[in-house]
């Protein structure tokens, strides 16, 4: 009977302890490049990070926020200039890092002004009532969470500056 006793106990604390872990697993939001990866919509950004060594980045300890083109966004692009951003690695991991900020920065809290890009140009934010534009990107889907950041989907691609 004590047998018994014990080894349903000992069940029972096992089952409550895996269950506790999954709940933790399930709840942690993973990072900024997963959370690029489990959005349809920005495959496209994910792809070319990918293949601009910037994935190790994106998983770092941040924080981070990345403005990320949709998919809809690359292809609006002329064919020609999106094939000499996957010809040109330098120029392709340039262009990306122009939509990435070393900060975590939710919608709510974005304010009108310049931040610097982890390209190093600077990139503009400005505010009309709900909507928030990035250079002259409009914000289409805010606050996608992520353990060491947060990323936003726009609407276009931003080019940074000839130096």
């Amino acid at each position: 009977m004590f047998r018994r006793s014990a080894l349903r106990t000992v069940l029972a604390l096992a089952t409550v302890a895996t269950l506790g872990a999954c709940a933790t697993q399930a709840s942690a939001p993973g990072t900024v490049s997963a959370a690029l990866a489990r959005t349809p919509a920005l495959s496209t950004f994910h792809r070319l990070a990918g293949e601009a060594d910037l994935l190790a980045t994106l998983d770092g300890t941040g924080p981070y926020t990345v403005f990320a083109p949709t998919n809809s966004a690359f292809q609006a692009l002329p064919p020609k200039t999106l094939d000499a951003l996957k010809a040109d690695k330098a120029q392709l991991k340039a262009v990306l890092s122009h939509h990435i900020i070393v900060a975590r920065l939710a919608a709510a809290d974005a304010k009108a002004g310049k931040l610097k890009t982890l390209q190093g140009s600077d990139i503009t934010l400005a505010r009309a009532g709900t909507f928030l534009t990035v250079e002259d990107a409009l914000v289409e889907q805010a606050d996608i969470r992520a353990g060491n950041g947060v990323v936003h989907a726009i609407d276009r691609v931003l080019m940074p500056p000839r130096k």
